[in-house]
């Protein structure tokens, strides 16, 4: 099944698979010259929302996994060999790096992100959201 995207969505897709960052994905393929970096990370994320480009990243990071053959366990025997290394020459802060990096890879350490459920937020609370997010890319 092919999902019928807008060549700017399409393009959001190929750009967020590639930089990891939806802000910049969606700044290179549409036209921000006059918005402000919130209102960049606003659309970013109302895109990330969508349906179709939902569907549609998701064939594409398939597509990328199968292509480089990588998994969680691919990644997890790549890290045990990291650390087991750095265990070897001594250097604890790449021992503790490959350790945190295998905790997150399955889930047992994730970053923390403030969720309001009450849905009362004004708008400039969202935005201020938006600027501390956009900060942290």
């Amino acid at each position: 099944m092919t999902i019928k995207l807008t060549p700017k969505q399409e393009g959001f897709c190929l750009s967020y698979i590639e930089t990891g960052n939806a802000s910049e994905a969606y700044r290179l393929n549409y036209s921000v010259q006059n918005m402000k970096p919130e209102a960049v990370w606003v659309k970013s994320s109302e895109l990330l929302n969508n349906g179709k480009v939902t569907v549609r990243l998701a064939e594409l990071q398939k597509h990328h996994q199968e292509r480089h053959n990588v998994t969680v366990d691919s990644i997890t025997n790549e890290l045990d060999t990291a650390i087991k290394l750095a265990k070897e020459e001594v250097k604890p802060a790449a021992m503790i790096a490959g350790i945190l990096g295998k905790a997150k890879l399955h889930g047992l350490i994730t970053d923390k992100q403030k969720v309001d459920v009450s849905g009362n937020l004004s708008i400039v609370e969202l935005l201020q959201q938006g600027r501390e997010r956009v900060g942290d890319s």
